[in-house]
């Protein structure tokens, strides 16, 4: 060790290195599921994003004794079962809205969920070991690996892009401005590269140099550091983002925390529609240009129920709309479908414009294979849902033109715009939920933090109403300018900020991936050529 080096013992650490990739059987896999455990610390809430280092590092470290890339895969299928078991076990308490019917459903769905989850981390880490590629290269291989298992997360089997690793920035507006560049792929990317960096230090000693070797690590671990300094010099140009704007349209957000377990009771459903429209009427609505509800804030058919029409559209302004999620029946009695739909009712208690969700939740509404099995939703009612035919951007008198994303279609990365596929950018994004379904868990703040993600991305303010969960406003940086908080009854009247120039991930989307890919690809192979030619030359 030079004079002035860093004193960590290198040989310790690298004894601990060879003690976890000697592990075998139950032992390795045990521990790589409490790895997994620990890498969810990171996730919204907590945020714990320092508990990323030894996950990774540990995992990589075990992968290092995989004697096969099948079993580096179930090194990695371990770690990503505990990674999913404690990121989504908020999914179980959707069971127990109904105990009667779904409890027992619980621990096996919940379980079933992480372990279908877990593939796309067996997935990555496979592919780890089929490249062979060691040393500081292999970090590299490892943030590849990762990124395309979340891409192909995000739509395999319609896709569930959700707690993607990048979106343990959200607590920190400078960092989440990569996103505004890469997404949060470059995100998810970085993420992987830092928290794997501290894996060097149990190479063996002698390898290569101890300065070298500390440089690396350095790198790694200051990436973080450079996207909290580069996004909060963009923040630091950004306009005041509570800066009063006399042009900018009004919204009243309203949240009112219905429990879901009486949401659709039969002699509820009317106590709750007047209780939402006692909390639009609020103090008054002097100055308000719009009303905005949850999702199927209107338990009932209101498209076709002419005198409830009429009776909710006394809390719209004059001139203005109340954007409200509500069932949709369409067709005959015996041919009848449903949608989850949005609509905006008029002051005149008509419905100027319609959208139906397109991204439907398995098992929660419709049933995979039913056609095969009686499976039974965990919705309210027997029919499944119907799918609308796409993200579409709506036009409305005295509104700027929005994008209308019912639940969890905010969670999927360059797919919440019509214009990716040749239609008219909207000028804000609208995201109705209802997350009263998990209770007081990670999941509306998760949720809230995927949605989050997306204003950044495309450089758009997003407006978030939710019967509970997490209601408010996301300006285009991505920065929460008024929220309510999870289990508040209330609202809130926000300023709907105007939107950016497209960012980079606005223009490219998706396309993002590819070109993260190649480069982390390029670094990897660059890394083994170098060392491969140092080891030779020795």
């Amino acid at each position: 060790m030079t004079a002035g080096s860093p004193t960590l013992d290198p040989g310790l650490l690298a004894r601990l290195a060879t003690t976890l990739s000697h592990l075998r059987g139950w032992r390795r896999q045990g521990l790589a599921v409490l790895l997994g455990l620990l890498a969810s610390l990171a996730l919204p809430p907590l945020h714990w994003v320092f508990a990323l280092l030894p996950a990774f590092t540990g995992l990589l470290w075990l992968l290092e004794g995989a004697e096969r890339p099948w079993r580096a895969a179930l090194i990695g299928w371990s770690f990503g079962f505990g990674y999913f078991l404690a990121g989504l076990y908020w999914v179980g308490i959707a069971f127990l809205v109904d105990a009667v019917r779904h409890a027992l459903v619980m621990p096996p769905a919940v379980a079933g969920l992480a372990a279908g989850m877990a593939l796309f981390p067996a997935l990555a880490t496979y592919g780890v070991a089929r490249t062979g590629i060691g040393g500081a290269g292999r970090i590299f291989v490892l943030a590849a690996a990762w990124l395309f298992s979340e891409w192909l997360r995000s739509w395999l089997f319609t896709g569930f892009p959700w707690n993607l690793l990048g979106s343990v920035w959200t607590f920190s507006p400078a960092v989440l401005q990569v996103a505004a560049l890469g997404g949060v792929w470059a995100l998810s990317a970085m993420t992987i590269l830092a928290a794997s960096a501290p894996s060097l230090w149990g190479e063996a000693p002698g390898r290569r140099p101890v300065g070298q070797r500390w440089l690396l690590i350095l790198v790694l671990l200051a990436l973080p550091l450079a996207a909290w300094i580069g996004g909060g010099l963009r923040l630091a140009q950004a306009p005041d983002p509570v800066a009063p704007d006399a042009e900018a349209v009004t919204l009243r957000i309203v949240q009112p925390a219905i429990p879901q377990n009486v949401k659709w009771l039969r002699d509820k459903r009317r106590e709750h529609v007047v209780a939402q429209m006692k909390l639009s009427a609020g103090t008054g609505l002097e100055g308000v240009d719009h009303v905005i509800w949850a999702e199927t804030a209107v338990p009932y058919f209101l498209a076709v129920d002419a005198e409830l029409r009429q009776t909710v559209a006394r809390i719209v302004p004059p001139g203005g709309y109340l954007l409200t999620g509500a069932p949709r029946l369409s067709g005959e009695s015996e041919t009848a479908k449903l949608w989850n739909s949005l609509h905006a009712l008029s002051s005149e208690g008509e419905i100027a414009a319609n959208y139906d969700k397109f991204h439907l939740v398995p098992f929660g509404e419709y049933m995979p294979l039913r056609e095969w099995f009686s499976w039974t939703k965990l919705t309210a009612g027997a029919s499944d849902f119907q799918a609308g035919p796409g993200l579409d951007t709506l036009a409305l008198k005295n509104l700027p033109p929005f994008s209308p994303l019912i639940c969890y279609e905010a969670i999927f990365p360059g797919a919440v715009v019509a214009s990716k596929a040749g239609g008219t950018r909207p000028a804000w994004l609208l995201n109705i939920t209802n997350d009263a379904w998990f209770g007081l868990s990670s999941g509306p703040y998760q949720h809230f933090a995927a949605a989050q993600l997306r204003a950044v991305e495309e450089g758009l303010p997003l407006v978030r109403a939710a019967n509970n969960g997490i209601s408010g406003l996301v300006g285009p940086y991505g920065r929460v300018l008024a929220s309510l908080s999870l289990d508040e009854r209330g609202y809130l009247d926000i300023a709907l900020p105007s939107p950016l120039p497209a960012p980079p991930f606005g223009l490219l989307g998706n396309w993002w991936v590819a070109i993260i890919l190649t480069l982390l690809a390029l670094a990897a192979f660059g890394l083994r050529r170098v060392e491969t030619g140092k080891n030779g030359a020795d």
